[in-house]
């Protein structure tokens, strides 16, 4: 699959898992990482909302983006969810993250509501500024509050290259209609814990961040679509069907997710 960014794929996203204390738990945390490796995913992500990212403190954002790395050792390449409130915050984050040796990072909105449309632009803009790696923007406004219009995505790339990805929510109706309208400036990665991936791929998607639960699978389903050969498509359907009663599931609510989903995996 042809990318601007270089990624594509399926880059599961880590649970966060504790032990019996509350604290994160760092065996648990590498057998995670070895398992979803081990399923043949093309990278990994952390510090997303299934990695809980906005009930963690700082340092323990931290330490789950030493331990993935750590634990990654460059096997693939990692993906990290920056949610801090502040630019020099986010700035602080995307440096040490880009130290840890991530290869790409995905920008949270700031959690202000209401603001007009271009000051959370400028916010990212200046976040990309001083990113040393490619920059993405997470786009769920059902989860995060604030919501961009595909017009001003456009803007931000052309002011800010670096911003080069997107990180959406999204039908793949819309993830069509974003295509049209940025030209194509992104490499546009889906959430929802898979739902719709075919169809998203089929949009314009370079790949899908889903749980870590289904990753065994949606790999396989990724990497059918994407052999070049209509038997390859088929089977990835085919695959689709299969768990798509899951992810609907899965998907009912953020709670329902973190709630099953852990134990499925």
């Amino acid at each position: 699959m042809e990318t601007r960014s270089g990624f594509s794929g399926v880059y599961p996203m880590l649970y966060a898992l504790f032990d019996a204390e509350g604290d994160l738990d760092r065996a648990a945390m590498r057998r995670q990482t070895d398992l979803v490796v081990a399923q043949g995913v093309h990278g990994v992500g952390v510090l997303g909302l299934a990695t809980e990212v906005n009930k963690l403190s700082t340092v323990e954002r931290r330490t789950l983006l030493e331990w993935a790395a750590e634990d990654l050792d460059g096997r693939r390449p990692l993906a990290v969810t920056v949610a801090e409130a502040s630019v020099d915050g986010q700035i602080a984050f995307v440096r040490a993250a880009a130290e840890a040796g991530a290869a790409w990072v995905i920008l949270q909105p700031p959690p202000v509501r209401g603001l007009p449309e271009i000051e959370y632009l400028r916010f990212f803009g200046a976040v990309a500024d001083a990113a040393p790696v490619p920059v993405a923007i997470q786009v769920a406004p059902e989860y995060l509050g604030t919501d961009f219009s595909a017009a001003g995505l456009k803007s931000l790339n052309a002011n800010h290259p670096n911003v080069s990805l997107l990180k959406l929510e999204a039908t793949a109706l819309g993830i069509a209609r974003t295509v049209n309208i940025t030209e194509g400036a992104f490499d546009i990665f889906n959430g929802q814990a898979g739902v719709q991936m075919t169809d998203s791929l089929r949009a314009g998607c370079v790949g899908v961040i889903p749980g870590a639960e289904s990753c065994d699978v949606t790999a396989r389903i990724f990497d059918a679509f994407t052999s070049g050969s209509a038997d390859g498509e088929i089977e990835a359907d085919r695959l689709y069907t299969e768990i798509l009663p899951l992810l609907v599931f899965l998907m009912h609510s953020m709670d329902t997710f973190l709630v099953y989903g852990k134990p499925l995996f």
